[in-house]
């Protein structure tokens, strides 16, 4: 270990946040006190390309910046739940298909300095519309189709904001030429 917690409390608790306040030793023999970080459940998160090869991006209000923002779908992973079954349930949730092939590409830690979980990363193929969504009660979601091309200019123009979402994008644009 590369440090040594000293002593830990947690500020505030929910169940999708927790913040804490630690005190560490260094290994250098530095104390940290205090150092802030939030917990959050992991995640997961994918490209997801109809059977046509047209993109499946969604579209939210974020509180937090205060805009409607484009992403891929994803989101938790529920307590004891596979990443691979979280992702399959995420995308039939937040846009009613279902994939052919589900692959993971990998895995990122979106703000290490201060947020403690993990996000998986997919790559989903040969979507087709099987449901309707089937949101949480404090979720709005427009499904929103776009040409691979079109989805590759947004990354480039900096308009996917959500920077764990253009990561993946980046990965499984990647893989595409694998397949």
């Amino acid at each position: 270990m590369e440090a040594t917690i000293l002593n830990s409390a947690y500020i505030s608790e929910h169940k999708y946040f927790k913040a804490r306040r630690d005190a560490y030793l260094m290994k250098s023999g530095i104390k940290v006190d205090p150092y802030f970080y939030v917990e959050v459940p992991p995640s997961v998160t994918a490209m997801a390309l109809t059977a046509d090869n047209q993109v499946i991006l969604v579209e939210q209000y974020r509180h937090p910046i205060a805009k409607k923002i484009i992403e891929i779908p994803g989101g938790f992973i529920d307590e004891g739940e596979n990443p691979d079954v979280a992702i399959e349930r995420e995308l039939l949730e937040e846009t009613g298909y279902t994939f052919e092939r589900i692959i993971p590409i990998g895995i990122t830690a979106g703000n290490p300095g201060v947020i403690n979980n993990y996000t998986h990363l997919y790559l989903a193929i040969g979507g087709k519309k099987s449901a309707d969504q089937q949101l949480d009660p404090n979720e709005e979601i427009d499904v929103l189709l776009k040409p691979i091309d079109e989805v590759k200019e947004m990354l480039l123009k900096s308009e996917l904001l959500q920077s764990m979402h253009a990561l993946c994008i980046f990965q499984a644009l990647s893989r595409l030429d694998e397949l």
